[in-house]
C-alpha cells in the first residue's frame, strides 16, 4: 500500500490513500452564498468563492488517487423536529433557530431538508461513489453512521474541508480525534463563521491539540505520481 507523506503543521504526516477519506463540511447555500443562513444571520460569507474552488481542487486529486469523498449537509426536517426544540440546547445556541424566531417569515427556509438553504453550493456536485451524509448538529460523528462507515472500509484518516472551521469543522475533526481517527485540515479550504481570528483560533486548537494543519497546493502536490512530482 503506498504511503504518502504530507507536508503539515505541527510536523508532516504519513498515510495510504485507501485509508485516507476527504471529507467535505456542510457547503451547502446556508454557509456559503449570499441569501444564505449564514448571510442572514450577520455573518461574512464574501469570502466563500476561492475556498468553494480549492474544495473543487482538492477533492478532484483526491478522487483521483483513490480516497473516499464524504459530503456533510447539516440541517433538519422542515418542521425542526429533528433540531430538538426548547428542550435541546441546541434550540438556544443554533444561530439558524434564532434568526428565524426573529424573523418568523424565514421559518421553514433555513437549513430546512429540501430547500435551497440546505443545498450543496452548485459548483460541488457529488459523483457516484462518493458518500452524502445528512447530520443534525456540528459534528458529522454524532447520530450519522459515518464512524460505521469508515471503519468497515479501514479507514484512519480523515482530510477535513468546508465550512465553518472554528464550528462544524473542529467539531466533527474533534469528535474524530476521540474515536483515533487522524485528522488533517486544509486550511485554505476552510472557513470561519465569524472574524478572522476565529478562523486562527480554531487552526491554532487543531494544530498544538487535535490534528494537523495543511493546504490544497501541498496536499496535491503530495498525491502526484514521484515522476510527475518531480517535474512540478
Amino acid at each position: 500500500m503506498k504511503q504518502i507523506t504530507l507536508d503539515a503543521r505541527p510536523e508532516a504526516i504519513t498515510f495510504a490513500a485507501e485509508q485516507t477519506a476527504l471529507i467535505v463540511v456542510d457547503m451547502q447555500n446556508a454557509y456559503a452564498s449570499q441569501g444564505g443562513y449564514l448571510d442572514l444571520a450577520g455573518f461574512d460569507v464574501s469570502a466563500t468563492k476561492p475556498v468553494i474552488e480549492n474544495i473543487k481542487t482538492a477533492v478532484a486529486a483526491a478522487r483521483e488517487a483513490g480516497m473516499l469523498i464524504v459530503w456533510f449537509q447539516n440541517g433538519w426536517d422542515s418542521d425542526y423536529v429533528e433540531a430538538g426544540g426548547p428542550g435541546s440546547p441546541n434550540f438556544h445556541k443554533s444561530n439558524a433557530l434564532k434568526t428565524m424566531r426573529k424573523q418568523p417569515e424565514l421559518q421553514g427556509k433555513l437549513l430546512a431538508k429540501g430547500s435551497w438553504d440546505y443545498q450543496l453550493v452548485d459548483e460541488l456536485v457529488p459523483q457516484p461513489g462518493d458518500i452524502v451524509l445528512p447530520k443534525p448538529r456540528y459534528s458529522g460523528f454524532f447520530n450519522t453512521p459515518l464512524d460505521s462507515i469508515l471503519r468497515s472500509r479501514g479507514i484512519r484518516h480523515l482530510v477535513f474541508t468546508g465550512i465553518a472551521t472554528n464550528v462544524c469543522v473542529e467539531s466533527t475533526l474533534r469528535d474524530g480525534f476521540f474515536l483515533e481517527y487522524f485528522g488533517v485540515v486544509l486550511a485554505d479550504a476552510t472557513h470561519q463563521a465569524g472574524p478572522a481570528f476565529a478562523q486562527q483560533a480554531a487552526l491554532f486548537n487543531i494544530e498544538t491539540f487535535f490534528g494537523w494543519v495543511s493546504d490544497v497546493g501541498t496536499f496535491c502536490q503530495a498525491l502526484q505520481p514521484p515522476s510527475l512530482a518531480r517535474i512540478a
